[in-house]
């Protein structure tokens, strides 16, 4: 319905409800991309701790390593796009196989015991997966991240679309599987506390030496997964300040038209993230985390359901019925904030405060736009 623009969810929302809606989930949802990847770097650091046990013991070890994979992708992404989607073809690739080995192989070694009991937590069956449907709805966070670079698209009405929804079924059919299996070939009590559970069930499926290649394939998942969200990490503040709604900063670009600023500052502020929980347990950092960058883009998900009834209207494409509209908004709607409910007091509590310690910021941003207008009214 909007092709052209460049935001994906933050540009979807200013056409629906304007500049401050919009400054709200383009921040809440930068906030989400620097926690994930602080998130991705904790799991890249624990499928490394299968080749460097070390790092699971070794809080500076793993410090090390995670900084060092996020500033090589920061410079492989100021490179430009094209040097950044090769990379992620190449850990596509190579990720892909492991994964799906170990999702299907896993099917023939599942033990029913290992199911049992299904919920462990002394909660009702809804409680429980209310409590799990944040973290689980974690592994499906960047649905949206096809929309974002738009205008760098050729012919984004079907590009974009495809690649979306391509991409969430093949996503979806591996997680699925790989879920089943791994829960079924591990015990509950051991799959708790894994920090590299494909490793683990590749153990179980294949032998001892099957560990390290299965434990491989996860890391260049996360690799490769860091290296997108980088790339995302740019493009959204350098959106925010082409629309003069972020500091103009932003929007520069290197002559690989890279938004390298929005990169390095973003990538300061994943570095910043991830060193300060590593008081934690690899375990808890990581939910942590995943859980704090599912709440900011939860955020932006209720605003754009609400915006896609505003833009149907507006342009009048009712092609599937506007009933059909309504209903679709109204579920994304009820999804997301259940998803937030179930994601516990301590992450919606600093989920909402750092989405509303942007307010300042955007007063701050408006009143230097007006000055540079001529007046002080704000």
């Amino acid at each position: 319905m909007v092709p052209g623009a460049a935001g994906g969810l933050y540009a979807y929302t200013r056409v629906g409800f304007g500049d401050f809606a919009a400054f709200l989930v383009g921040w809440g949802y930068l906030i989400s991309v620097v926690t994930a990847n602080a998130a991705i770097v904790v799991s890249f650091v624990g499928a490394m701790s299968t080749f460097f046990p070390a790092l699971k013991t070794q809080p500076v070890d793993a410090v090390l390593l995670g900084l060092g994979a996020i500033w090589f992708l920061t410079w492989i992404n100021n490179r430009g796009v094209k040097a950044s989607g090769e990379v992620q073809l190449i850990t596509s690739i190579l990720k892909i196989l492991p994964l799906v080995v170990i999702a299907i192989g896993g099917l023939f070694f599942i033990k029913a015991a290992n199911f049992h009991p299904f919920n462990a937590t002394g909660s009702s069956t809804f409680e429980a997966i209310t409590s799990a449907a944040a973290i689980a709805m974690f592994a499906l966070v960047g649905i949206e991240c096809a929309t974002i670079p738009a205008e760098n698209v050729e012919n984004p009405e079907k590009t974009v679309s495809r690649a979306t929804m391509i991409g969430l079924f093949v996503t979806v059919a591996v997680y699925l599987l790989g879920a089943v299996s791994i829960i079924g070939t591990i015990p509950a009590a051991d799959l708790k506390n894994s920090v590299s559970p494909y490793a683990d069930a590749a153990v179980v499926i294949f032998g001892p030496g099957a560990r390290y290649w299965a434990a491989g394939g996860a890391a260049i998942a996360a690799f490769g997964c860091l290296n997108g969200w980088i790339l995302v990490q740019g493009q959204i503040p350098m959106a925010l300040a082409q629309d003069k709604l972020f500091p103009g900063v932003f929007g520069w670009q290197n002559k690989k038209a890279a938004p390298y600023v929005g990169i390095i500052i973003s990538s300061i502020v994943v570095s910043l993230f991830m060193m300060m929980n590593y008081t934690r347990g690899l375990v808890d950092q990581f939910r942590f985390l995943s859980l704090l960058a599912t709440i900011n883009t939860l955020i932006p998900y209720i605003f754009c359901a609400a915006a896609y009834i505003i833009i149907r209207f507006t342009k009048k494409q009712f092609a599937g019925g506007w009933t059909a509209a309504i209903f679709v908004a109204v579920l994304a709607f009820a999804y997301s904030l259940w998803a937030i409910a179930g994601s516990g007091e301590s992450s919606v509590f600093w989920g909402f405060l750092l989405l509303l310690s942007g307010i300042p910021f955007y007063v701050w941003v408006v009143y230097k736009k007006k000055v540079n207008e001529g007046t002080r009214s704000v």
